[in-house]
């Protein structure tokens, strides 16, 4: 199903905050929707429509069981059809469909209002060579694979919220140009990777 569209424009300076504050104007709602979030920012706006299931990750709504797998097939559905160069965001029924209180969703949404303002005020434009094809590609080839890494490290302590983080920077570095935040969000990837390695090594 394509998302309906709404208002698209997000704040490039402040994405993170922009966001969270959409967000909160959805908490008064019993009950969220995967639909009703994305709706609020069209069926064009691909970037935060990465960051919200990326940002709920981070949040401590990742601790809801399945929810993890939901964002990162939210996730990866996005990331794929951005590279495809598909202009309208589609995504299945049985994704949409799934949600949040809307007080589980008040709650994050407070969780995050600090670490969010902590990335938007590190957010610069930087190594845009990172920018310039096919290296543009990354950040976004970097959520996809996020994305398919998190049903599979749902129950792996750590692993969901460090892949969101991972997802958080890479769609911030898009919307900023910050090349900085594609290699944080890359080497996220690769500690969210070692973290079952480790845990197997220290209890196995």
């Amino acid at each position: 199903m394509t998302v309906s569209s709404g208002n698209a424009a997000i704040d490039a300076d402040h994405p993170v905050r922009d966001i969270l504050a959409r967000l909160a104007g959805l908490t008064g709602n019993g009950r969220v929707s995967v639909q009703r979030i994305l709706s609020c920012f069209g069926e064009a706006s691909f970037l935060p429509a990465l960051l919200v299931p990326a940002l709920i990750v981070v949040s401590p709504l990742s601790g809801i069981f399945f929810l993890p797998t939901v964002m990162g097939l939210s996730i990866a559905l996005i990331a794929a059809q951005m590279l495809s160069g598909r202009r309208t965001l589609w995504l299945p029924e049985i994704l949409l469909r799934q949600g949040v209180s809307g007080a589980r969703l008040r709650q994050a949404v407070g969780w995050l209002e600090r670490p969010g303002a902590w990335i938007d005020g590190l957010t610069t434009p930087r190594l845009g060579v990172l920018f310039v094809w096919p290296l543009r590609l990354v950040p976004v080839l970097g959520c996809l694979v996020a994305g398919l890494m998190m049903p599979f490290l749902e129950l792996v302590p750590l692993s969901s919220t460090v892949l969101g983080l991972a997802v958080t920077l890479f769609a911030v570095a898009i919307l900023a140009r910050d090349g900085l935040f594609v290699i944080a969000g890359l080497a996220l990837i690769a500690v969210a990777s070692l973290i079952p390695l480790v845990i197997v090594h220290r209890f196995g």
